[in-house]
């Protein structure tokens, strides 16, 4: 296949799903072997890394607003019922603290996790059940959440939050926005408050996590192909252009179809095809396996 094609649908595939709470490594991954890609392929390697920017790119625009508001109200917010230590941008930061920590202390694990499709499939069909769950009994016609504006947001919750995060990167396939979301509402925060908090953590987790990601392909000495001017070349940088620039149109658009969706359908309908989309990977799986 083309490879300035090959580069569009996995800028789409990673736009889409990135914030999606359905994972956007799982659905790389599947998408790259779909389409014939050496997953050795050092090149292949850092595109899937690079195109993240573009997702990541998204969010400071989308929520601009919201970002100045607070910036503009620190620390005492819109309100002037916060401080330092409770500010939204405080909060977020914490759960980014107790997301990276256990993260580094497990990157080998993580690294194992990301070459088997057994484990991003059973994350995906784990995950799905628990969204499932966690949606229904959380939901506005079963109990009222506590926590309706991000501003109202706790100390104890954000750190609860960073920790369930963490999940997501230990085992690739649970989702980093599954985790925030799931997590979140078992604490009494609404479906819309989750889903912003889980939106701003991932900017400083992404920007971390892509990040350490480029700096340890660099580090291993993978340059073949490689990421420097010197040897990307016209048609590589093309190529990164191309699908960073389709990923950061295509998440914009994702983030602000989903936020609409969550406030007036809610997430069993992602749990479902989470639950659908592993159980059909676990068969394929088993068939490479048998």
């Amino acid at each position: 296949m083309n490879d300035y094609l090959v580069a569009v649908i996995l800028g789409i595939v990673e736009g889409l799903t990135e914030f999606l709470p359905v994972s956007s490594t799982a659905h790389l991954r599947v998408f790259q072997a779909f389409l014939g890609i050496d997953l050795a392929d050092r090149y292949w390697t850092m595109f899937s890394i690079v195109i993240q920017v573009g997702a990541i790119l998204c969010l400071p625009l989308y929520f601009r607003r919201t970002i100045w508001e607070y910036l503009t109200h620190f620390p005492k917010g819109p309100r002037g019922n916060r401080s330092w230590l409770t500010h939204p941008f405080t909060l977020v930061m914490v759960a980014f603290v107790f997301t990276a920590i256990p993260t580094l202390l497990l990157t080998k694990l993580i690294g194992e996790n990301l070459e088997s499709i057994t484990a991003m499939a059973s994350a995906l069909v784990i995950g799905g059940v628990i969204m499932w769950v966690v949606d229904a009994f959380c939901s506005p016609a079963r109990q009222h959440p506590r926590t309706e504006r991000l501003d109202a947001m706790g100390l104890s919750q954000s750190v609860w939050i960073g920790l369930c995060q963490a999940l997501s990167a230990i085992f690739p396939g649970t989702s980093r926005s599954m985790a925030t979301i799931a997590a979140g509402q078992l604490t009494g925060m609404s479906r819309s408050v989750a889903l912003e908090f889980s939106f701003l953590l991932s900017i400083p987790t992404m920007v971390a996590a892509t990040g350490f990601d480029l700096l340890r392909f660099l580090a291993a000495g993978q340059e073949a192909s490689g990421l420097g001017a010197a040897h990307l070349g016209l048609r590589g940088t093309v190529l990164l252009a191309i699908g960073g620039l389709v990923s950061f149109a295509v998440a914009y658009l994702s983030v602000a179809w989903f936020m609409h969706w969550v406030r007036h359908h809610g997430f069993i309908s992602f749990a479902i095809y989470r639950i659908l989309a592993g159980t059909l990977l676990l068969f394929f799986a088993a068939r490479l396996t048998a």
